[in-house]
Order: C-alpha cells, then sequence, then structure tokens
C-alpha cells in the first residue's frame, strides 16, 4: 500500500461542502470519483478537516492511500487536473508520504483567512470571494477586540449548534488584520477550529467595527459562552482555508 498527500485548491460556491454527503455534490466526493477512475480502483480521499457549504480554499490537504505505485506524478497531476479543472478544482501537488502520515491528525495548524469588500460597489471580478459590507469598518478597534480572541479558551459562543467537537475550548495562536485599499484580510491560526468558529467571530469583529458593540460588550459575549449572543455568522463566501502545517 501506498500514501501521496495532495494539496487541493477550490472554489467551494457550488459544492455543499467539502464531505462527502447523502444530497448534494461535494470536493472530497468528487475529487475520490475522478482518483478512482483514474486509478481504476476505489479510492477514499482522507482531508484536513471539513470546509462548510461556499467556503474555499487556497491549500487544503488531503491523502489516500493505492495499491500500486504512481509512477509519474506529473503525469497523474496533468491527467487528473484535466478532469477536475472544469469543476474549479486543481491539485496543486501530490507528494509519496509514509503511512503514519495523516492529513487530519498529523496536522499542527490551521490558517484560514476572511476577506471583507469595505466599500460602496459590489465587487465584480471577484463577486462570491469575500463579503460586501458598505458601511465603513474601524479597523483599529477590531484589531485590539482580535486581541481577546488569542490564547486557550471556551469558545462555545462561536461554536455552531451542530457541531461535534467533544469541548469547546481551542488555543487560537494568533488573529491578524490587515486593510489593502478596501479589502480587509483576517486571518486565523489554531491547531483546529469548532464548527462555523471562524464565520461566528468574523461577524462579531464587524459588529465592533461597525461600532455596534463596544470591546466591553464584545469580552462579555465571549465570557458568557452563549451562542445566542452572537452576531450573525459572516457568509461562507468570504473564507478561505489557506494552509495547513505539519
Amino acid at each position: 500500500m501506498f500514501r501521496y498527500q495532495i494539496l487541493v485548491e477550490y472554489v467551494g460556491s457550488s459544492f455543499v461542502g467539502w464531505q462527502v454527503q447523502t444530497k448534494g455534490k461535494t470536493i472530497q466526493g468528487l475529487i475520490q470519483k475522478k482518483i478512482s477512475y483514474l486509478l481504476n480502483e476505489k479510492i477514499t480521499i482522507i482531508g484536513s478537516g471539513r470546509t462548510d457549504t461556499g467556503v474555499h480554499a487556497i491549500e487544503q490537504s488531503a491523502h489516500f492511500d493505492v495499491t500500486e505505485k504512481i509512477q509519474n506524478l506529473n503525469k497523474f497531476l496533468k491527467s487528473i487536473n484535466y478532469f477536475l479543472n472544469k469543476y474549479e478544482i486543481a491539485i496543486l501537488k501530490i507528494k509519496r508520504k509514509n503511512m503514519k502520515f495523516h492529513a487530519r491528525f498529523s496536522a499542527k495548524e490551521r490558517i484560514y483567512k476572511y476577506i471583507i469588500f469595505n466599500q460602496l460597489s459590489k465587487p465584480i471580478l471577484e463577486n462570491k470571494r469575500g463579503w460586501f459590507v458598505i458601511k465603513k469598518l474601524e479597523l483599529e478597534i477590531m484589531k485590539k477586540a482580535a486581541k481577546k480572541l488569542v490564547g486557550t479558551h471556551d469558545f462555545s459562543t462561536f461554536r455552531a449548534s451542530g457541531c461535534n467537537s467533544k469541548s469547546p475550548i481551542r488555543s487560537i495562536k494568533s488573529v491578524k488584520i490587515k486593510k489593502i485599499k478596501n479589502k480587509i484580510e483576517l486571518e486565523f491560526r489554531s491547531q483546529s477550529f469548532l464548527k462555523q468558529q471562524v464565520r461566528s467571530m468574523v461577524g462579531c469583529l464587524k459588529y465592533i467595527g461597525e461600532k455596534k458593540w463596544t470591546l466591553k460588550k464584545f469580552t462579555s459575549v465571549i465570557n458568557l459562552k452563549n451562542r445566542n449572543l452572537c452576531a450573525p455568522p459572516a457568509p461562507a463566501e468570504g473564507l478561505f482555508l489557506k494552509k495547513v502545517l505539519y
């Protein structure tokens, strides 16, 4: 048996998420189907984690096992991308790994990026690649609020009701916010995240930026650990899985 890691880029707009489901088109399901056809063997793809409906990936990580060694990896990449590119999916790299490697359990850090277009007109070329927000956001107060998310906390406030994680405790390594012209980019780093955690945190930070909430209110929302107090989650179309580190 041989194990291979693949790095995957995709636009999530037309999918119901990464993970195979009983209904709807998924990224995992489509890649499995095409690789199975190409290698003439039933293949199961294991991803580093799930991305929800509409979420994109700059570099998702996954692995699969196959009974025969792939002799020409460059040829494999060209062939598989011939089948996948029309669906706005690309396999960027493929690497041979030892059997101890696991795309999900070996991951040490996951990096997510969220994009906000803070401008008067809706972006056209980058449509469905970010959250369009007209009201001017105050970046400095958002940065102050973001610092309160760093560290190990109970993130129940930002946890979706359908989350299957055993514990709401997570350790956020860093939250960075920068602005380039009218584009605001938020980057979150952690070993793992709860379901909808990033989008929920972004939704709350937007409230701070709009001055709907004060820093005191934001701190209270975090500490009360009540999902009902959370601001509406940011839309999925602005979220990108940027990178998985091992």
